[in-house]
């Protein structure tokens, strides 16, 4: 009887231990994965900034979505009232067309996504800490190229759907915002 009350409890200790053992496994897994994609995103991105990086990884952005974060300020002016009308969406889609043009690798399939159904607001978290990394690798002429391009883009699909035979304001307090946001985040 004693016998057997030892072997429980050997084995319930020898049971508690490898669940241990399982989750530190498991810990050191993830640990790596997020190293191997922290190392993959300073390669796609030029972003050498660790805690940019680290930002990056928590937001769980993955080296295949960093050619389409080019794309979000797009996206998100073009949601901004809530809705994306089909004037909208041709300028986004032109805006996307010259990016292609200059030689960015485009996901299309991830842009009609986008297109369809406003993305999450992460993304525009995931966007601003990447141009946030993306501005510190570049020098300051380069910032504002960047800048200007983008923001560029960004005001023709604002003011795409904007003001009928000029009664309304072109761009709405909505997208204003928005727009506001994009320019601070090269500050």
């Amino acid at each position: 009887m004693n016998r057997e009350l030892n072997t429980g409890a050997f084995n319930l200790e020898q049971e508690f231990f490898y669940k241990e053992d399982q989750k530190l496994i498991e810990k050191l897994r993830e640990m790596r994965r997020m190293q191997e994609t922290r190392e993959a995103l300073a390669q796609v991105s030029g972003i050498s900034n660790e805690a940019v990086l680290n930002r990056l990884v928590e937001l769980q952005v993955r080296p295949e979505t960093i050619a389409a974060l080019v794309l979000v300020p797009l996206i998100e002016i073009a949601w901004a009232d809530g809705r994306l009308d089909e004037k909208e969406r041709n300028a986004v889609l032109g805006a996307t067309d010259h990016l292609s043009s200059a030689g960015r690798n485009i996901d299309r399939v991830l842009l009609e996504e986008w297109l369809k159904e406003k993305p999450h607001s992460k993304l525009m978290d995931a966007w601003l800490v990447y141009i946030h990394g993306l501005c510190q690798e570049l020098d300051p002429n380069e910032i504002n190229l960047l800048k200007e391009e983008l923001v560029g883009h960004v005001r023709q699909i604002a003011e795409a759907s904007g003001g009928l035979l000029g009664l309304r304001k072109k761009i709405s307090s909505q997208e204003e915002e928005v727009l506001a946001r994009i320019e601070k985040a090269f500050a």
